[in-house]
């Protein structure tokens, strides 16, 4: 019996360790479920335009959600490290992460500009191959992108700013400036889209423009903030911008495993996309689009769970407290678990709303939304399981999991497997969802088997004072 406690004991954390865990990522759960939120009423106000305009939108928006990955996963590899020099307390550690940050950000919105300045129609139409309406879909495609176009150096600026604030565990101040851009989106899709207030209606330009002037709000506020708080990693300019080159070239190390494997990821979701958008029309594309802005409101579960995570081991290891992490690993792990269970249950709950969102959209659009959102809530545990994977190993510098385990699944298995089933199979477009996600299962056991080896269980803060 006190060997069964004390196995339980060593799987699971007490009360005091998940509430810390709750600290951070209930917060970043909240900033996200407003953004999300922002994105379902964009989603909501553009689909009383119709199918088309929807799919256009939901297109366009594949291009910014590439963008953001790759923002985003240069944010996190800096991101490894800034954390464990916030827990070592060295400064000037964490400012040289923040400059990769920056400097690497920048350089990702470059293909941005050209996608969406120079060949936005050619781009846009590789994901509407074999698409009935692709047209039509385009031209809508192609107004809304080309606005979007100058949300992208803001948005890195602030993301930059954002995603360092959270490395050293400040979650609130991101919270609050999201509160403030998301209202500001809101109010003005509801000007814009439709005219109100003796404003034009522009339809799918204007909730466009509604998204960058939000961006831009946000941009204001964020270099505000880092101005007056002055945060540990803050560079001020008037002192000169000194590279640490040895140590941007171990962070750029470690983030091109990274990198390789979240674009790995990404070209798998476009090719999926383009696949599902192929299979019919605009009824298609709408429903798809819809059930992923539905099942957004419990995808807030995959960035709490992923910071949390890397907050507290990235910490615990640059205090040097290796035994302690090894510990924090198996409860935040079997506590991911759990709470993927429990977003499963609410992701069921939104089917709910399916109707009352999306209610303008065609008949068969409505059904294809409904039957996604309950497949996306099933695989809730495991996707929420795989976070936490990654987090922990990153957490430690071993990005190399994910560019062997990951990536080289999702080359191998993944993408040979959406290519023949897109080609030889006439299936639905949510039967071909499940049976390529079900691979996923695949990359948890790999997963498994490679945190044991504990290449992760590392002091990056002391590697480099060495």
């Amino acid at each position: 019996m006190d060997g069964i406690i004390k196995e339980k004991r060593n799987i699971f954390g007490d009360a005091s360790f998940y509430k810390s865990v709750l600290k951070i990522s209930v917060p970043i759960m909240l900033q996200q479920l407003i953004q999300n939120m922002v994105s379902l009423i964009d989603n909501f106000m553009v689909s009383g335009l119709g199918d088309v305009s929807m799919s256009g939108v939901n297109v366009a928006g594949q291009i910014l959600f590439i963008f953001m990955v790759f923002l985003n996963t240069i944010c996190m590899s800096g991101g490894i490290f800034l954390t464990q020099f916030f827990g070592a307390k060295d400064k000037e550690g964490m400012k040289q992460a923040f400059i990769f940050k920056l400097f690497m950000g920048i350089s990702a919105f470059i293909p941005y500009m050209l996608v969406c300045r120079v060949f936005p129609r050619q781009i846009l139409s590789l994901l509407l191959i074999g698409n009935t309406q692709a047209p039509f879909i385009l031209d809508e495609a192609v107004k809304y992108i080309r606005i979007m176009f100058w949300m992208g150096l803001p948005m890195t600026i602030s993301v930059c700013i954002a995603t360092s604030l959270r490395d050293m565990g400040r979650v609130k101040a991101p919270l609050v400036v999201t509160i403030v851009a998301t209202l500001t989106n809101t109010v003005f899709n509801y000007i814009l889209i439709y005219g109100h207030f003796g404003f034009p209606a522009l339809g799918v330009r204007g909730a466009a423009f509604a998204t960058v002037i939000a961006r831009c709000v946000e941009f204001v506020i964020f270099v505000g903030i880092y101005i007056k708080v002055k945060p540990d990693y803050a560079v001020h300019i008037k002192d000169g911008i000194k590279i640490n080159l040895k140590l941007f070239g171990e962070i750029l190390r470690k983030g091109a495993l990274m990198l390789f494997c979240e674009m790995t990821w990404v070209m798998s979701e476009t090719v999926n996309t383009a696949i599902f958008n192929g299979r019919g029309g605009a009824e298609v594309v709408s429903g798809m689009a819809s059930s992923f802005a539905i099942a957004n409101l419990f995808f807030i579960a995959f960035g709490g769970i992923y910071s949390a995570t890397s907050v507290i081991i990235g910490k615990t290891l640059g205090e040097g407290r290796l035994e302690e992490a090894r510990k924090q690993k198996s409860w935040l792990l079997s506590g991911a678990l759990i709470f993927g269970c429990v977003m499963m249950i609410v992701g069921f709950g939104t089917t709910a709303i399916v109707p009352v969102v999306f209610g303008r959209l065609s008949a068969g659009a409505v059904a294809i939304c409904r039957t996604m959102v309950v497949v996306l809530s099933l695989f809730m545990p495991a996707w929420v399981y795989i976070n936490a994977q990654q987090a922990v190993a990153r957490a430690g510098g071993d990005t190399k999991m994910g560019a062997y385990g990951d990536a080289a699944i999702t080359l191998v298995v993944l993408i040979p497997m959406i290519l023949i089933l897109g080609k030889y199979t006439d299936i639905g477009p949510i039967q071909l969802f499940v049976c390529i996600k079900l691979v996923d299962f695949i990359k948890i056991t790999i997963f498994h088997f490679w945190l044991k080896k504990e290449d992760w269980l590392k002091n990056l803060a002391e590697e480099r004072t060495e």
